[in-house]
């Protein structure tokens, strides 16, 4: 079964040319360094341990701290588009909350990326049924004006399936469908009609390309996202239409031909330097190793990115903060990290990972919260055999908070995926994410839709797995990747 990390790690891979999560997490997982080295002795996490994970369990959940943090970024910051004046207010902010939450350590590390820039986007019918159109600018769409007949598909299939020149001076419009699921599994195809969809109406010869947002959502809050065109390529104007308007012109089109004009003034403006932003715990015993959690600090510009991915940011600083609270220090450091431009193709995932790519065996578990705030309902690992028993007992402190044990099941959340291609094991706590793509990248995601309960759950499991993670006895098998084993 393909959960929700693989399937937003599957999608984003195509956009930004990896490969998919599941891949990342065998290569990591089954490398040759690890297939030669000796048996490493079995990990083993103390009745200690448990008894003080028990205690920080009813604490976090207990406390307002997740939503707290979540509730001061999207208030005092709001939107924060990658590269925009924003954008450097949130750093500025996690800087801050760091220091004002006691971490020890406290430092950013610089993220270069294009800037891409929206400043409006308009669509309408034309003729005897003329009427507006609700939709938004993909993240990488140009700007430009068209005026033009409009092309249904029914899916990227058939769009792929056009031959070239066949759309010449036209809009292609790819009305695909996203279903919903807990784990997120109509993402995939959904967000390949949004990667893949641009190059293959250019291929077909189309001025423009239209897409029904990847989103479960009956409302006209259109859904945007990054995309990406070929190299050689002339990029056309991309963009999503709201369920609702991706309805209304499938029946217009129905009724006969269709003319749209497209007005979408966007594009990359030069390039950036953002921060990744990190707080750390200082460890009792081996502070120079680390258990990773976090979230992404930059958002889409349309709502004020609650849901994706401030909670994640709000749920990783408060689970450390727990920690930091108790009355011992785990053995090891617990490093939160708030990402940087993680929605335009995980630059500051990727920039982490260069970073640190000489101290993969020092982080001990890696693991990312960027799945909105639904309640935690599985973990799982990439670990080696002989950190399975301690898996299973990180597992058995998290079921009280109704999370199953899924061995084998997950992936490397997004900004980890780098981390986990050089060699680090990778921790999964899976949300429900039934609604999650009624929200996803669009003027929807405001705090008013998350439920502070579920929030302080994700909390407390972050905080009994990474304090559990890092005061075990032994290793998850972290460890580099060979040269040339990618």
């Amino acid at each position: 079964m393909r959960l929700v990390p693989m399937l937003l790690a599957a999608a984003i891979a195509a956009v930004v040319h990896l490969p998919a999560a599941a891949t990342v997490a065998a290569e990591a997982a089954n490398t040759p360094a690890a297939s030669v080295a000796p048996a490493a002795p079995e990990t083993r996490i103390s009745d200690a341990s448990m008894a003080v994970a028990a205690q920080l369990r009813e604490t976090a959940l207990a406390s307002s701290l997740a939503w707290d943090i979540t509730e001061s970024l999207t208030t005092e910051v709001g939107p924060r588009l990658a590269g925009s004046e924003a954008d450097a207010r949130a750093v500025e902010w996690a800087k801050a909350k760091f220091a004002e939450l006691g971490f020890d350590r406290v430092w950013t590390e610089p993220v270069t990326f294009p800037k891409w820039v929206r400043r409006s986007e308009r669509a309408e019918v034309l003729g005897a049924n003329a009427q507006p159109l609700a939709l938004t600018a993909l993240g990488g769409s140009p700007a430009g004006t068209i005026e033009a007949e409009v092309v249904r598909f029914a899916d990227l299939a058939a769009l792929e399936a056009a031959p070239a020149g066949s759309l010449a001076g036209r809009i292609a419009f790819v009305d695909y469908r996203m279903e919903r699921a807990r784990d997120g599994s109509g993402y995939g195809p959904g967000s390949r009609v949004r990667s893949r969809g641009p190059s293959a109406a250019i291929r077909a010869g189309a001025a423009g390309f239209l897409m029904r947002s990847a989103g479960t959502d009956s409302h006209r809050n259109p859904h945007t996202g990054i995309t990406r065109f070929d190299e050689g390529l002339e990029p056309v104007p991309s963009a999503a239409l709201a369920v609702p308007d991706a309805d209304q012109l499938a029946r217009l089109l129905a009724r006969g031909p269709v003319r749209l004009r497209l007005a979408l003034d966007c594009g990359w403006d030069g390039e950036y330097t953002s921060q990744n932003v990190i707080g750390e715990i200082t460890g009792s015993r081996h502070p120079d190793e680390v258990v990773l959690i976090g979230g992404h600090l930059d958002s889409w510009d349309l709502g004020t990115g609650a849901v994706d991915d401030a909670a994640g940011v709000g749920i990783t600083m408060s689970a450390a903060v727990h920690i930091a609270r108790l009355p011992q220090r785990p053995a090891r450091s617990i490093r939160v990290v708030a990402f940087a431009n993680e929605e335009q193709g995980l630059h500051g995932g990727f920039a982490y990972a260069d970073q640190h790519a000489g101290n993969v065996a020092r982080h001990q578990l890696v693991a990312e919260s960027d799945f909105g705030a639904g309640r935690i309902y599985g973990f799982g690992t990439g670990a080696p055999a002989h950190a399975k028993s301690a898996e299973a007992r990180i597992a058995e402190a998290l079921a009280p908070l109704g999370i199953e044990h899924m061995p084998g099941e997950g992936s490397p959340g997004p900004d980890v995926i780098g981390m986990a291609r050089k060699g680090a094991t990778w921790a999964w706590l899976g949300q429900d994410g039934s609604d999650y793509f009624d929200l996803h990248h669009t003027p929807d995601d405001t705090l008013d839709k998350i439920d502070p309960e579920a929030l302080a759950q994700n909390a407390a499991a972050y905080a009994v797995f990474a304090y559990l993670a890092a005061d075990a006895d032994g290793d998850f098998g972290s460890a580099p990747v060979a040269a040339g084993a990618d």
